[in-house]
């Protein structure tokens, strides 16, 4: 707190704020700062081979293979979270497992599992994009600009 609201404070609210500060738990911040580096470099590596195998086993380039890659990518997510895996490592590595597109799959699976004894309509129909369905919205937006300013730069700029 800074200076200025601790002297506003009474006497008791200040002893109070001691108190607590005592005994406040202090978060290893770098630590798991680490342990979200190394879980989300993980998962990017394993996109990584997979985006290899798509494109050393099938016909796909560097720029098409990342599309089947991040289809496979999401459902690998769907199925660990289904089978109670991707929370774990969600606890452990904490953003650095929500941050690549894996985190996306598990967030609509979750609110799916979450809501299953509503209904498959009502329940997981309706709930499975309560959350997705920000980013998916934002994701079709953001495009949308994007690509309508490279077609006037291209347009009028002469890229």
């Amino acid at each position: 707190m800074s200076n200025n609201k601790k002297k506003n404070l009474t006497p008791v609210q200040q002893e109070y704020q001691a108190f607590q500060d005592e005994r406040e738990v202090k978060r290893p911040v770098v630590r798991n700062c680490l342990k979200a580096f190394f879980v989300g470099g993980v998962i990017c590596l394993i996109g990584q081979a997979i985006q290899t195998f798509f494109i050393y086993n099938f016909d796909f380039t560097e720029q098409t293979a990342g599309n089947p890659t991040v289809a496979v990518m999401i459902f690998l997510s769907m199925l660990l979270t289904g089978f109670g895996v991707y929370d774990r490592l969600a606890q452990f590595g904490g953003a650095g497992s929500a941050v690549p597109v894996t985190g996306f799959g598990n967030a609509v699976i979750s609110a799916a599992i979450e809501h299953r004894t509503e209904g498959f309509v009502l329940g997981v129909g309706g709930n499975m994009f309560k959350l997705a369905g920000s980013v998916i919205m934002f994701g079709t937006f953001a495009a949308f600009v994007i690509a309508t300013i490279k077609t006037i730069l291209i347009q009028w700029g002469g890229l």
